[in-house]
């Protein structure tokens, strides 16, 4: 299983409507982080579970969510968690 696999299987305990997980690492490499084998992704979460929490909040559940996988197989994450209403204007 790769890595996007991994994190997608991990995040279905948030029940996103909608996951959008993309691979950067190529941009990145040479940067230190890639050096020790994490790559670098950009995800958009789409969850209910996100209605009435702060952009903190969001984070950290996702973090939490993925676990070992951050101390690991990923260097940076970059994201936009949202809830449904919130992603029907984007």
């Amino acid at each position: 299983m790769n890595v996007i696999e991994e994190m997608q299987r991990r995040l279905a305990v948030l029940s996103p409507a909608a996951l959008e997980i993309e691979d950067e690492s190529a941009r990145h490499a040479g940067h230190e982080g890639a050096k020790s084998g994490g790559g670098h992704y950009r995800m958009r979460i789409v969850a209910p579970i996100f209605a009435g929490k702060s952009t903190l909040e969001r984070h950290r559940m996702v973090y939490d969510a993925l676990g070992g996988l951050m101390r690991r197989e990923v260097h940076a994450l970059t994201m936009r968690a949202q809830t449904p209403d919130e992603a029907q204007f984007f």
